[in-house]
C-alpha cells in the first residue's frame, strides 16, 4: 500500500481512481463493507483503490476537546487498511484550511484535480465540506458535473442497528469484549511500547509490563482481562489490567500485562500487541499485599479457563 501524508506528494502516475473518504477510526465491519465495495469497483474498472482519511478526528479542529477517542490509532489504521488490500492511503491534515473548503472546492481541488476520481463510494449519510454542508445528494450532483460516478452505500447493520465507532466504544466502556469483537469483526487490540514502571509487580511475584500511555487501541473499562500478548512472533497467555493501580499509588490510567508462567521475559522497549479475550473482573482497591496476591491468583485461575489453559 502506498501512503501519502500530503496531496503534493502524490505520484503523478496514480491513474484513474476509485476512492472513499472517512475517519476510519475503528475499521469496523461497516468500514470493511465499504472497503470491500471499493476494492471490487476498483478491480472491475481497472482503477487504483484509494482511501482518503484524516490525521485526527475532525472535531479536534472544529470543536477542540470534544472529539471522541479513536478505537484504533493511526498505525493500527494503516495496518488494517493495508490488510484489506487498499492500493493507496492518503492521510490529510485536518487543519482550518481543509475544514473551511466548500463542498465543491473539496470535490474539485482534491477528489478530481489531485486524485483523478472516476468512482467515489461513501458510507450512508456521509457529510463533507465546510460546516458539513456537503450531502450525498450534493455529491451526486457534483459527480455529474465533474464526470465521475458516485455511490452511497446503505447503512451496515448488526442487530438492526448501524455499526459505528460509537457502538464499539460503548461495548468497550462496558467491558463487553465479545460485543466489541462482533462489531469490529476481529479482536480488539492495544499496541504500545513496554516502558519502565514502579516495578511493584515483581516484588509480589507478578512482574507486569507497563504499556506506554501513547499506546494505540482504545482502553476498555478499568479491570482485569484475559488476553494474549503478541511479541517477537510469540502469542503468550496474559492477564491484562486496565486502570490506575490504586492499591499502591494512583498513577495515570494505563494498561499493564502479566504473562502467565513467565518471569524470564525482558520486554522493555519492545512493541507489544495486547489482544483482549474476556473481561474477568472490575478494578478494585485492596487493603494490602496479601489480599491483592489472593485476588491475582483467583484472576489467573479464571484466565486459564478463559484461554482454555486449564491443564497448565
Amino acid at each position: 500500500m502506498l501512503e501519502f501524508d500530503s496531496l503534493n506528494d502524490l505520484s503523478k502516475d496514480l491513474g484513474g481512481t476509485a476512492l472513499t473518504i472517512g475517519k476510519f477510526d475503528a475499521v469496523h465491519l461497516g468500514h470493511q463493507f465499504l472497503l470491500h465495495e471499493l476494492l471490487e469497483t476498483a478491480e472491475e474498472h481497472d482503477l487504483s483503490s484509494v482511501v482518503v482519511t484524516f490525521d485526527r478526528h475532525p472535531l479536534s479542529t472544529l470543536q477542540p476537546g470534544s472529539a471522541p477517542q479513536a478505537i484504533i490509532g493511526q498505525k493500527q489504521k494503516r495496518f488494517h487498511l493495508a490488510q484489506a488490500g487498499v492500493d493507496v492511503l492518503v492521510t490529510l491534515e485536518f487543519d482550518d484550511a481543509l475544514a473551511n473548503l466548500s463542498p465543491e472546492e473539496f470535490v474539485k481541488s482534491i477528489l478530481v484535480d489531485k486524485l483523478n476520481a472516476k468512482f467515489v463510494i461513501v458510507g450512508h449519510g456521509f457529510r463533507f465540506g465546510a460546516n458539513g454542508e456537503g450531502t450525498c445528494e450534493l455529491l451526486a450532483q457534483l459527480a455529474e458535473k465533474y464526470s465521475f460516478r458516485f455511490k452511497e452505500l446503505a447503512p451496515f447493520e448488526i442487530d438492526s442497528k448501524v455499526v459505528s465507532a460509537t457502538r464499539v466504544r460503548e461495548r468497550l466502556d462496558a467491558g463487553d469484549i465479545a460485543g466489541a469483537e462482533r462489531l469490529l469483526g476481529r479482536s480488539h487490540v492495544t499496541t504500545g511500547k513496554v516502558e519502565h514502571g514502579l516495578k511493584i509487580g515483581r516484588t509480589i511475584g507478578f512482574p507486569t509490563a507497563n504499556i506506554a500511555r501513547d499506546c494505540e487501541g482504545y482502553l476498555p473499562l478499568d479491570g482485569v482481562y484475559a488476553g494474549w500478548m503478541h511479541v517477537d512472533g510469540q502469542k503468550l497467555p496474559t492477564a491484562i489490567s486496565i486502570g490506575i493501580n490504586e492499591t499502591f499509588q494512583a498513577v495515570p490510567r494505563l494498561a499493564e500485562a502479566f504473562v502467565l508462567d513467565r518471569k524470564d521475559l525482558d520486554l522493555y522497549d519492545k512493541i507489544v500487541n495486547l489482544e483482549y479475550v474476556e473481561f474477568i473482573r472490575p478494578a478494585a482497591k485492596f487493603n494490602g499485599v496479601e489480599d491483592l496476591v489472593e485476588e491475582i491468583n483467583r484472576d489467573i485461575a479464571k484466565i486459564r479457563v478463559s484461554l482454555k489453559l486449564e491443564n497448565h
